[in-house]
């Protein structure tokens, strides 16, 4: 009965960008432009 909460679910809270204002997860890179903390860390690459 005490592990009863543990299961309960939470949604991740999300920021919005910086550079192109799409949401992301706070602490992780941005994935849709690659910027993480003001830099580019990922290149980004259009159309699939």
């Amino acid at each position: 009965m005490r592990r009863a909460y543990n299961s309960v679910l939470r949604l991740p809270q999300l920021n919005t960008c910086p550079q192109c204002a799409a949401p992301y997860i706070p602490h992780r890179v941005c994935p849709a432009c690659g910027f993480y903390k003001g830099r580019q860390v990922l290149t980004i690459t259009a159309g699939a």
